[in-house]
């Protein structure tokens, strides 16, 4: 038997369920799909749920349910779900990426029945089964206490890598902002590697270059380890859609800059870009050829 459950067997999911049965815990699973709470419970030693209800049945009081499912309308449905089948003193974590607002209310409605709420930032991605987890947690001390156990055992080390941030709604929060600089140094970083490879008369080497700043430079980081292994692999560049989705925290970020009348402007004009690489400068394109025409009888060139 475990007190602890994790629901939701993604991507990060699975790898967070692995990581903590390295270190003894093994998780009771749920997820819409069957055969992966199969697969994933068989390969941990953990109770594989039929369903969120037999889910809870098994686990002991006081238990600590962790929701890693995709932000918005999945997650407020188990909430509501788990609301009907928790009893007092349970506490539920919700891992995704959601809006901290939605967190603050959740946490009060959570509250009024006796359950602990946490919000967790949960950053490292599919290398944070190797890796550990950064872990950004907001709720009562009384419920982060609750699961400091699984935090120190997700993240990098027992007492690196994770933070109990503030009250409810700060730990998404602080994952909001750290996705909103993430949008920036990406993009920042695209830019680079772009005026690299057009400076063509210097036939300069950006993978090399890549590999170069990895070592002493003031840019080295995680993400420029990332990049500079992506450019050794000019066919995949060259395979690559020009199309970088957003997930909806860069605009949460802008947001928030606009709401406090904090300026943002690279935070905000990366996500602009992602925009474009999904259309949204299509029209505006146009339209800005079309007045060129207008006023200098500029050609216009005319779709394939």
């Amino acid at each position: 038997m475990t007190s602890f459950a994790l629901v939701g067997l993604g991507r990060m999911g699975a790898n967070m369920a692995r990581r903590l049965a390295m270190s003894g815990i093994r998780a009771a699973v749920f997820d819409q799909d069957a055969s992966t709470v199969a697969s994933v419970a068989a390969e941990i030693g953990g109770f594989a749920a039929p369903t969120l209800a037999r889910l809870v049945e098994h686990l002991e009081a006081p238990r600590v349910v962790w929701l890693m499912l995709p932000a918005g309308e999945a997650t407020e449905s188990a909430l509501s779900r788990l609301q009907g089948l928790l009893a007092e003193g349970d506490v539920v974590v919700d891992g995704a990426n959601s809006f901290y607002k939605d967190s603050v209310r959740r946490a009060a409605t959570l509250r009024r029945n006796g359950l602990g709420f946490v919000d967790c930032g949960v950053s490292g991605g599919v290398h944070g089964l190797a890796n550990g987890y950064c872990l950004m947690a907001g709720g009562d001390a009384d419920a982060v206490d609750r699961v400091r156990p699984y935090l120190r055992a997700l993240a990098p080390a027992p007492d690196t890598g994770w933070l109990h941030a503030g009250p409810a709604g700060a730990g998404h929060y602080v994952k909001m902002v750290h996705n909103g600089i993430e949008y920036g140094m990406m993009q920042a970083m695209a830019e680079g590697f772009a005026l690299l490879g057009a400076k063509k008369e210097f036939n300069l080497d950006a993978a090399a270059i890549g590999e170069l700043w990895r070592h002493g430079s003031v840019v080295r980081s995680w993400l420029l380890d990332l990049t500079a292994e992506a450019l050794k692999d000019e066919a995949g560049i060259a395979a690559t859609a020009p199309v970088v989705a957003d997930s909806g925290e860069g605009r949460w970020t802008a947001l928030e800059a606009v709401e406090l009348g904090i300026p943002a402007p690279v935070m905000s004009v990366a996500l602009m870009m992602r925009f474009a690489t999904q259309g949204g400068n299509d029209y505006p394109a146009k339209l800005l050829a079309k007045m060129r025409q207008g006023f200098g009888g500029h050609p216009v060139i005319k779709k394939d």
